[in-house]
Protein backbone atom coordinates (compact mmCIF):
# COMPACT_ATOMS: atom_id res chain seq x y z
CA UNK A 1 0.00 0.00 0.00
CA UNK A 2 1.02 3.60 -0.58
CA UNK A 3 0.75 6.29 2.05
CA UNK A 4 -1.73 9.12 1.52
CA UNK A 5 -0.77 10.82 4.77
CA UNK A 6 -1.60 14.52 4.71
CA UNK A 7 -4.24 14.31 1.95
CA UNK A 8 -7.59 15.97 2.77
CA UNK A 9 -10.21 15.48 0.02
CA UNK A 10 -12.32 18.27 1.51
CA UNK A 11 -9.56 20.70 0.48
CA UNK A 12 -9.42 19.60 -3.19
CA UNK A 13 -12.14 20.02 -5.81
CA UNK A 14 -13.17 16.60 -7.17
CA UNK A 15 -12.58 15.63 -10.77
CA UNK A 16 -15.97 15.31 -12.44
CA UNK A 17 -14.47 13.81 -15.60
CA UNK A 18 -13.96 15.40 -18.97
CA UNK A 19 -15.84 15.30 -22.22
CA UNK A 20 -13.89 15.34 -25.46
CA UNK A 21 -12.84 18.73 -26.76
CA UNK A 22 -14.86 20.08 -29.68
CA UNK A 23 -13.31 19.55 -33.11
CA UNK A 24 -11.07 22.46 -34.00
CA UNK A 25 -7.58 23.88 -33.75
CA UNK A 26 -5.87 24.44 -30.40
CA UNK A 27 -2.68 26.16 -29.25
CA UNK A 28 -0.85 23.50 -27.23
CA UNK A 29 2.52 22.37 -25.98
CA UNK A 30 3.81 18.86 -25.47
CA UNK A 31 4.23 18.23 -21.75
CA UNK A 32 5.21 14.56 -21.91
CA UNK A 33 6.53 12.34 -24.69
CA UNK A 34 7.86 9.01 -23.39
CA UNK A 35 8.68 6.09 -25.67
CA UNK A 36 6.53 3.05 -24.88
CA UNK A 37 6.43 -0.44 -26.37
CA UNK A 38 3.47 -1.23 -28.62
CA UNK A 39 0.82 -3.55 -27.23
CA UNK A 40 2.25 -6.40 -29.33
CA UNK A 41 5.77 -5.61 -28.15
CA UNK A 42 7.10 -5.46 -31.72
CA UNK A 43 7.54 -1.71 -31.93
CA UNK A 44 7.65 1.60 -30.05
CA UNK A 45 5.24 4.50 -29.75
CA UNK A 46 5.83 8.08 -28.70
CA UNK A 47 3.01 8.76 -26.24
CA UNK A 48 2.28 12.47 -26.48
CA UNK A 49 0.49 14.39 -23.79
CA UNK A 50 -0.45 17.85 -25.03
CA UNK A 51 -1.77 20.69 -22.89
CA UNK A 52 -4.05 23.42 -24.26
CA UNK A 53 -2.37 26.77 -23.56
CA UNK A 54 -5.25 29.23 -23.71
CA UNK A 55 -8.92 29.83 -24.37
CA UNK A 56 -11.96 28.11 -22.95
CA UNK A 57 -10.15 24.76 -22.70
CA UNK A 58 -6.88 26.04 -21.17
CA UNK A 59 -4.97 23.32 -19.28
CA UNK A 60 -7.06 20.49 -20.76
CA UNK A 61 -5.11 17.54 -22.15
CA UNK A 62 -5.06 15.97 -25.60
CA UNK A 63 -3.29 12.68 -26.20
CA UNK A 64 -1.68 11.27 -29.33
CA UNK A 65 0.48 8.25 -30.15
CA UNK A 66 3.07 8.20 -32.90
CA UNK A 67 4.51 5.02 -34.36
CA UNK A 68 8.25 5.42 -33.93
CA UNK A 69 9.28 1.84 -34.67
CA UNK A 70 6.84 -0.54 -36.28
CA UNK A 71 7.21 -3.74 -38.31
CA UNK A 72 4.65 -2.28 -40.72
CA UNK A 73 6.67 0.11 -42.93
CA UNK A 74 3.61 2.22 -43.81
CA UNK A 75 2.68 2.72 -40.12
CA UNK A 76 6.26 3.76 -39.35
CA UNK A 77 6.33 6.10 -42.37
CA UNK A 78 3.11 7.81 -41.22
CA UNK A 79 4.47 8.12 -37.68
CA UNK A 80 7.72 9.66 -38.81
CA UNK A 81 5.88 12.11 -41.09
CA UNK A 82 3.80 13.19 -38.07
CA UNK A 83 6.96 13.57 -36.00
CA UNK A 84 8.46 15.67 -38.81
CA UNK A 85 5.40 17.98 -38.66
CA UNK A 86 5.88 18.39 -34.91
CA UNK A 87 9.63 19.03 -35.21
CA UNK A 88 9.08 21.68 -37.87
CA UNK A 89 6.27 23.27 -35.83
CA UNK A 90 8.46 23.66 -32.73
CA UNK A 91 11.67 24.53 -34.58
CA UNK A 92 13.70 21.45 -33.57
CA UNK A 93 14.62 19.66 -36.80
CA UNK A 94 17.10 17.12 -35.41
CA UNK A 95 16.04 16.18 -31.88
CA UNK A 96 18.23 13.70 -30.04
CA UNK A 97 15.51 12.98 -27.47
CA UNK A 98 11.76 13.57 -27.16
CA UNK A 99 12.47 15.95 -24.26
CA UNK A 100 13.66 18.52 -26.81
CA UNK A 101 10.06 18.80 -28.06
CA UNK A 102 8.57 19.63 -24.66
CA UNK A 103 7.11 22.98 -23.59
CA UNK A 104 7.27 24.60 -27.01
CA UNK A 105 4.02 26.06 -28.36
CA UNK A 106 2.50 24.61 -31.51
CA UNK A 107 -0.97 24.14 -32.92
CA UNK A 108 -2.89 20.93 -33.36
CA UNK A 109 -6.10 20.29 -35.21
CA UNK A 110 -8.36 17.70 -33.59
CA UNK A 111 -11.46 15.89 -34.66
CA UNK A 112 -13.83 13.68 -32.73
CA UNK A 113 -13.43 9.99 -33.45
CA UNK A 114 -16.45 7.88 -32.60
CA UNK A 115 -15.81 4.29 -31.56
CA UNK A 116 -18.28 1.73 -30.34
CA UNK A 117 -15.84 0.26 -27.84
CA UNK A 118 -14.49 3.47 -26.25
CA UNK A 119 -17.05 6.15 -27.15
CA UNK A 120 -16.02 9.56 -28.43
CA UNK A 121 -12.33 10.44 -28.39
CA UNK A 122 -10.22 13.30 -29.67
CA UNK A 123 -7.89 12.47 -32.53
CA UNK A 124 -5.09 14.79 -33.64
CA UNK A 125 -5.15 15.12 -37.43
CA UNK A 126 -2.59 17.89 -37.98
CA UNK A 127 0.29 19.72 -36.28
CA UNK A 128 1.50 23.16 -37.36
CA UNK A 129 3.60 26.07 -36.15
CA UNK A 130 2.15 28.48 -33.62
CA UNK A 131 2.07 31.95 -35.11
CA UNK A 132 0.90 33.52 -31.83
CA UNK A 133 4.05 32.96 -29.77
CA UNK A 134 7.70 31.99 -29.69
CA UNK A 135 8.80 28.63 -31.04
CA UNK A 136 10.83 28.02 -27.91
CA UNK A 137 10.79 29.31 -24.36
CA UNK A 138 13.00 32.28 -23.60
CA UNK A 139 16.16 31.55 -21.67
CA UNK A 140 15.76 31.91 -17.94
CA UNK A 141 18.84 32.84 -15.98
CA UNK A 142 19.97 31.24 -12.75
CA UNK A 143 19.54 34.55 -10.92
CA UNK A 144 16.16 33.86 -9.33
CA UNK A 145 13.64 36.70 -9.31
CA UNK A 146 10.10 36.41 -10.61
CA UNK A 147 8.95 33.59 -12.86
CA UNK A 148 9.13 34.20 -16.58
CA UNK A 149 5.97 34.84 -18.59
CA UNK A 150 6.67 31.48 -20.25
CA UNK A 151 6.56 29.64 -16.92
CA UNK A 152 3.35 31.45 -16.02
CA UNK A 153 1.79 30.45 -19.35
CA UNK A 154 2.96 26.89 -18.76
CA UNK A 155 1.57 26.82 -15.23
CA UNK A 156 5.04 26.43 -13.75
CA UNK A 157 5.08 29.69 -11.81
Amino acid sequence: MSSLEGFDASQVEPNDGYDVLPAGEYRVCIVSAPLKPTKSGTGELINLELQVLDGQYQNRKIFDRINWKNPNPKAQEIGRATLSSICRAVGVLTPKDTSELLNRPLRCKVKIKRTEQYGDQNEVVKYSADKAGPTQPPATGDGGGSASAWAQTMGEA
